[in-house]
């Protein structure tokens, strides 16, 4: 492989997409989005002492989902494309090897996502003049994001390589890129619903009345309660997850001011195993139950898991096109075009 062959064939791939006017006007349209996002954030968290955080996190979390939606119509045709173009075996002839034809292909792809990245900057700077957005913050939400858009663009290119038509690649990259994002929301609904368990909570009873508790008498409460902590795991793979549960979390009084720390708490929460408890009202000093802060720092991250998974994934489409698109080929499903 050749650093510089890898880059003139996504040279020559991002070419071809500038030519297109439609381009621009995608990223036009981006930008003005990002626009109404942001106006739309600030007033979402004017009452918070810090709104920038909240402003940060909306837009990261809005430019994450144009990158899965997009990305996969630009990727999932980058290997097959070209062979129904007739513009990929006189690349193969060449004394580009399948290395460099594969990470090319993803190369382009990859910066076709980052260019959403870059134009997302200015309103990323935005959120961080707003204040509560912090160094490891930026940083690591940033480096999670490059991340997903490389696992995307694999995923896309992959398949590309692996399914004969176009069409039918990039429908599989959808199908691919919602189950990881729709998909493990349905099955964690679906799955921790399907499993429940009874649980007792002992209580002091409400005079209703007065509004205060009755110090004398206690009442137990039995319910059936649905077992999201047996299923918790799937939502690891989530991009969005990932996302969230890995980027440091602003906290004021112990609530989280960003949509990072409103996605971490609930997955956090979902960790716990329902138990019966004793709640009594009468005790001084008594509290309803921790703060999301301290739910956060007592539960376990899982965001490396998911991007493993996901970088499973990824790699496995893409080493899966690199064996179909290496030449000479010994078999090619029918009617696939070779010159």
């Amino acid at each position: 492989m050749s650093i510089s062959r890898i880059v003139t064939i996504a040279r020559l791939e991002l070419t071809q997409r500038l030519r297109s006017v439609g381009w621009y006007v995608l990223l036009g349209i981006f930008a003005l989005l990002l626009l109404g996002i942001t106006a739309l954030s600030f007033l979402v968290f004017s009452g918070n002492d810090m709104p920038g955080a909240g402003v940060f996190s909306i837009v990261v979390n809005f430019v994450l989902l144009l990158v899965v939606l997009v990305s996969p119509t630009l990727s999932g045709n980058a290997i097959n494309g070209d062979r129904e173009a007739a513009t990929l075996a006189p690349i193969q002839v060449t004394a580009a090897t399948t290395g460099d034809i594969m990470l090319g292909k993803l190369l382009a792809a990859v910066a076709t996502g980052c260019a959403f990245l870059l134009i997302s900057v200015p309103f990323l700077a935005i959120g961080v003049l707003g204040g509560g957005v912090s160094a490891g913050m930026f940083a690591v939400s940033l480096l999670v994001l490059l991340a997903e858009i490389i696992l995307v663009a694999a995923i896309g290119v992959g398949l590309s390589g692996l399914i004969a038509r176009p069409l039918f690649s990039i429908a599989a990259t959808y199908l691919a890129v919602a189950a990881l994002v729709i998909g493990t929301l349905i099955a964690f609904g679906l799955g921790g619903a399907a499993i429940r368990t009874s649980v007792t909570n002992y209580e002091r009873p409400w005079d209703d009345t007065t509004g205060e508790p009755i110090c004398d008498q206690w009442q137990e409460v039995t319910y059936e309660q649905p077992r999201f902590d047996l299923v918790w795991g799937i939502l690891a793979a989530n991009p969005f997850v990932v996302l969230a549960d890995a980027t440091p979390t602003t906290f004021v009084d112990g609530y989280p001011q960003d949509m990072f720390g409103q996605i971490k708490v609930g997955v956090r929460l979902a960790q716990r195993t329902p138990e019966g408890e004793r709640w009594d009202a009468c005790e001084p000093g008594f509290s309803a139950g921790e703060t999301p802060e301290e739910l956060t720092k007592d539960s376990v991250p899982s965001w490396f898991v998911g991007l493993g998974l996901q970088a499973l994934i990824a790699a496995g489409l893409f080493a899966g096109a690199w064996s179909r698109t290496r030449t000479p080929a010994r078999r090619l499903p029918p009617g696939t075009r070779i010159a």
